[in-house]
């Protein structure tokens, strides 16, 4: 039987005490009144998700736009950790941690999981290196990128982690290859109610490439642009159109290419960023992305940007190195580089791309 929104599992803990529905809600009051500004959100949601209305209002990451708000069933949100909890085989009783801020979609949902699936959910405060000064070992937990690559010597603490919100880089998901921690990348939106699929980070074969594997009750095809349709009648009831250009493997499967708004046409040649950044990982270890600025002969030129200020580095020296690789075809090879001293960003920390190369001086 397929549990309510309205029900709190009897195993669940949170911090290692067991609440029902109304010992929970006093503890959302006292986070709201008197606990820290991480509290305070969890508390607010809590609080949401314990009143009489069917859905909780959400905003989307505005990492391609502006964000916007939009209304989630619970019962959604329920069937979402439900799937979430058969892939991964997350059992009742599961020891979590909490350590991503619970005023987006990923942190709200790890409390609802907690909730339904009766884990036994520990909250720390969000930070880079949310493991620093734990001593527990935990079955399940879910982080973005950089508090992974922070937490490195700290992994074999988890069972199962999550990795979401942002690519992982090259570089990360060699690190992790000696990491005993069964490691996913997510693939999802605040839409979907976080991911609707995942691919394993580490205990690959030598020389495999992970591909997506979607979790329960979700279908997949692509329109005619070869972006990603989502199909997750128990989540939404409408399918979810995106602009992630893809390769469907099979029913279930799918290689993530790039986002087709980024796609850059130059000279008649269509190149994915995301491609094109994946070969440049080894090369450049402070962020950065490609795009494309106008030009007068291809239309549109491609664009190297890094996260620096002149002085730290030797553009002309990088470029140079760039060239004489065997990873790039010609077309891949940028025209020019920049530094930028901050990127433009989202108030979630995603690359604002559009808005950075406009504050380019060019």
């Amino acid at each position: 039987m397929i549990p309510s929104f309205k029900n709190i599992h009897p195993k669940f803990k949170l911090d290692g005490i067991h609440f029902d529905g109304e010992g929970l809600k006093e503890v959302a009051y006292s986070f709201v009144k008197e606990g820290k500004p991480y509290e305070q959100t969890m508390g607010n949601f809590l609080i949401d998700w314990l009143d009489d209305k069917e859905y909780i209002v959400v905003f989307t990451s505005g990492s391609t736009g502006k964000p916007k708000q939009i209304r989630l069933k619970k019962q959604a949100m329920v069937h979402s950790a439900l799937a979430t909890g058969d892939f991964f085989g997350i059992e009742s009783g599961d020891k979590a941690l909490q350590c991503l801020p619970s005023n987006f979609i990923a942190g709200k949902m790890m409390l609802v999981r907690a909730m339904i699936l009766g884990l036994s959910l520990d909250i720390v405060a969000p930070s880079l290196n949310p493991l620093e000064k734990l001593q527990k070992n935990y079955d399940f937990c879910a982080m973005v990128p950089l508090q992974v690559e922070n937490s490195l010597a700290h992994l074999h603490q988890i069972k199962t982690l999550l990795v979401g919100g942002a690519p992982a880089s090259s570089i990360l998901i060699a690190r992790l290859q000696t990491v005993s921690t069964k490691i996913y990348a997510t693939y999802g939106m605040t839409e979907t109610i976080t991911h609707i699929a995942a691919k394993p980070l580490n205990y690959l074969p030598k020389g495999a490439t992970a591909i997506y594997k979607t979790l329960p009750n979700i279908h997949i095809s692509t329109d005619d642009r070869n972006c990603l349709v989502i199909d997750a009648p128990r989540i939404t009831e409408e399918k979810i159109s995106t602009n992630d250009v893809v390769k469907i493997i099979s029913e279930t499967e799918f290689n993530w290419l790039g986002r087709f708004d980024n796609v850059i046409n130059s000279g008649g040649i269509k190149l994915h960023p995301e491609q094109i950044e994946e070969k440049l990982n080894s090369f450049i270890n402070t962020r950065f992305f490609v795009a494309a600025i106008a030009d007068e002969k291809l239309g549109k030129k491609l664009i190297l940007l890094i996260e620096a200020t002149e002085k730290q580095l030797d553009t002309s020296q990088l470029l140079q190195t760039i060239k004489q690789s065997e990873k790039f075809s010609k077309f891949e090879i940028p025209k020019a580089i920049y530094t930028v001293p901050d990127f433009v960003e989202t108030n979630t920390g995603k690359v604002q791309r559009a808005k950075t190369v406009a504050s380019l001086k060019v």
